[in-house]
């Protein structure tokens, strides 16, 4: 059998620049069609700045781009998508239209040029495509569901589902397992295996989770502070050198839990439910110093537990206990009145404001700290504990003047964080706060939500990751389908345990 003919992308001496900061400096970057080719490296690196230049999302660069020899001019994401490269972004609900349904967002490119054209628009046809494209994933959505009313995993989907409409040279990933199941991720992988082998497409995966790239990539390029670091084969790598080369140092990859004495039971959830019953009948407490990890699957029903508790989502029935005190929550704002603070997993959607400068977006929960008692906010004061919380958290900024926008997906992250912990809350929820953080800032959070229950706070912390439960947490609440179904000791439990209960297993 005739082997299909390659095709080539050489970007040369990319470099660019926003206010105060010099993104990328003369990167060289090269990738083939029929090859799955990892990016990686630290927030900030410039990983996907450099493949926002590649789908021509930024078109003030300097360098050059070839692709099979030939120079292109990539100034738009239309040039791009005119070339075969099309990208599918981490942050989901900036890059879906959320009004409308999922085969107009899946076949969205195909409708605009055909309303161009002014073609009559047969919509039978279009749903019958986007149909089709789905069922190429293996996934069953209704194509008529209005994407505002998706889950985060769904919207990956239809977002993945867009770019493989038409026909692609080359696709470009950016953390698209972080939304998604073990057994999603399975499939999502035997979809990209079966564009870059069967299809001929280049697929450039860009992952913190390194064990995905050891599983999935044959070729790999690390970057640093906007510069090329190394281009090699995976084969021989281990995932240690891999984060050596992407921090530029040594790395202690087992992270030393604080030792806090816990105090007692201090917050409580009694016999919660939520309205639309995502949340059914929960019971769990915290104590002081604990941190409490909410184990489960996507779509077991973490994320919807931490907004119902933190008022963001209607309560049915129960109630929630802090101090000996019952709460009465029915908004965000009456629950960090009374105590409470959310890191939500959609920072974009809900965690930061990106049109505004960092510090202030740090000082957004706690501005009362930073007022005079008649009101008027005290600026020296306020920027300097930003910048304290800057370096603390170790977000790339040049300033913290600099809008949230500029920074990286994971440096936004941070900035979420941030803003919780400069608050002062007696209980923080933390909804999948590592998700698209690298892991010297994982250690980073985990250091200080470990010095935040050693001043007799406790912590709540939702995540799919189960070795971040295990490395960080004190106790285990495991949630299925809504439920909770087993609580367990840190100490005395592990990732296979972990599974089988929140796969079902009784």
């Amino acid at each position: 059998m005739e082997q299909p003919k390659r095709s080539k992308i050489v970007m040369k001496d990319i470099s660019i620049e926003f206010p105060g900061v010099k993104a990328l400096s003369n990167v060289h970057f090269d990738v083939e069609t029929g090859r799955i080719h990892a990016l990686v490296g630290a927030n900030g690196a410039g990983k996907s700045t450099l493949m926002k230049v590649l789908s021509g999302a930024y078109d003030h660069y300097t360098g050059s781009i070839y692709i099979d020899d030939n120079e292109v001019n990539i100034r738009s994401p239309r040039d791009a998508k005119e070339l075969g490269i099309d990208i599918v972004y981490q942050e989901v609900d900036t890059a879906l239209i959320p009004y409308l349904n999922v085969a107009e967002n899946i076949m969205l490119d195909i409708l605009v040029n055909q309303m161009k054209g002014k073609q009559f628009v047969n919509w039978k046809e279009i749903h019958k495509k986007a149909r089709k494209v789905l069922e190429r994933l293996h996934i069953q959505i209704d194509t008529h569901t209005l994407v505002q009313d998706l889950n985060l995993a769904q919207k990956q989907i239809v977002l993945i589902a867009r770019a493989i409409a038409e026909e692609r040279r080359f696709l470009i990933l950016d953390e698209p397992t972080a939304p998604l199941s073990s057994r999603e991720t399975e499939e999502l992988f035997r979809i990209i295996r079966d564009l870059a082998y069967n299809h001929n497409v280049g697929v450039i995966f860009i992952s913190h989770r390194l064990p995905e790239l050891f599983e999935i990539c044959e070729e790999i390029t690390v970057m640093r502070d906007g510069q090329l670091v190394t281009r090699r084969k995976m084969e021989g790598l281990t995932a240690k050198q891999v984060v050596e080369l992407m921090l530029g140092r040594k790395f202690d990859e087992n992270y030393q839990k604080h030792k806090v004495n816990i105090g007692e039971k201090f917050f409580e959830v009694k016999n919660l439910s939520e309205k639309d019953n995502a949340v059914k009948n929960i019971n769990m407490y915290v104590r002081s110093g604990e941190i409490v990890g909410i184990a489960g699957l996507v779509g077991a029903g973490k994320t919807e537990f931490c907004k119902t508790i933190f008022g963001a989502l209607p309560i049915h029935e129960g109630e929630i206990w802090l101090r000996g005190k019952k709460l009465n929550i029915h908004t965000p704002y009456s629950a960090v009145k009374q105590g409470l603070a959310l890191v939500p997993e959609e920072r974009r959607k809900e965690g930061v404001l990106v049109e505004e400068p960092v510090y202030s977006n740090l000082t957004a929960a706690s501005l009362s700290d930073f007022s005079s008692p008649l009101g008027f906010l005290k600026p020296r004061v306020e920027h300097e504990a930003a910048k304290k919380m800057i370096v603390d958290l170790g977000i790339k900024t040049p300033h913290e003047n600099q809008k949230v926008a500029y920074l990286s997906g994971g440096n936004q992250q941070k900035v979420a964080v941030g803003k919780w912990l400069m608050a002062n809350a007696d209980v923080y929820i933390f909804d999948e706060p590592t998700k698209g953080v690298d892991v010297g800032a994982k250690h980073d959070i985990f250091e200080l939500i470990g010095r935040m229950v050693s001043t007799n706070k406790g912590v709540i912390y939702a995540s799919s990751e189960l070795s971040e439960i295990l490395a960080i947490t004190d106790r285990i609440y495991v949630m299925y389908d809504g439920m909770i179904v087993k609580e367990l000791l840190t100490s005395e439990t592990n990732e296979e345990e972990i599974l089988f209960y929140s796969t079902g297993g009784n």
